[in-house]
């Protein structure tokens, strides 16, 4: 593991411990005991670095997605409970990140800019594949996807702002239930 990338699993692990906020590069630096300098060589800027940070996350979410998928590709369902442990899973840690850096993305941040994106799309297609190969159509698959997609988050946020993971995971099992009931009732799965 090179030094940046060394420093970059420091700062998201303590960007989701701490939050953003308005943290320096100095006041990280401080924290990461490392220097502003070495953050600005690595990374640019804060916004460079905060671009990085929302990179890292995000591309190890999708590669837990697509992995659960390639394992469950038989049942689409089976996917989607295992993806929703995962992330539940982490809600401690990454939740109040996530909502934070997704509001800076709502507010226009630059450094936010490429999460804003894939808040509204990013997720859409591996789910969408998930349900088709379930036997949705991939019209259906997309709605499916994006109802999913709602929910998931929505459950997140309560579960970041409530700790009830008992309810929120039974919520899940609810509607995962539904979602299949509907599929079966189509003739898919």
């Amino acid at each position: 593991m090179s030094r940046r990338e060394e420093l970059l699993g420091q700062v998201v692990a303590w960007f989701a411990a701490h939050g953003i906020g308005d943290t320096s590069l100095r006041t990280l630096a401080r924290e990461l005991g490392t220097s502003h300098r070495m953050l600005i060589y690595h990374f640019g800027s804060r916004e460079g670095l905060l671009t990085e940070v929302v990179g890292a996350v995000e591309a190890g979410e999708r590669a837990a997605l697509a992995a659960l998928l390639e394992v469950a590709h038989e049942d689409p369902y089976a996917a989607g409970a295992a993806f929703w442990t995962h992330v539940a899973d982490a809600a401690t840690t990454f939740a109040p990140l996530f909502f934070e850096v997704s509001g800076l993305a709502m507010q226009g941040a630059s450094y936010a800019a490429g999460l804003r994106s894939w808040l509204a799309d990013g997720w859409l297609d591996g789910l969408a594949a998930g349900f088709e190969a379930g036997g949705f159509t991939p019209s259906r698959s997309r709605e499916l996807a994006q109802e999913s997609l709602a929910m998931a988050r929505g459950l997140l946020f309560e579960l970041a702002v409530s700790g009830d993971r008992q309810g929120v995971d039974a919520a899940m099992g609810r509607y995962v239930e539904e979602v299949r009931f509907r599929g079966n009732s189509l003739g898919c799965i």
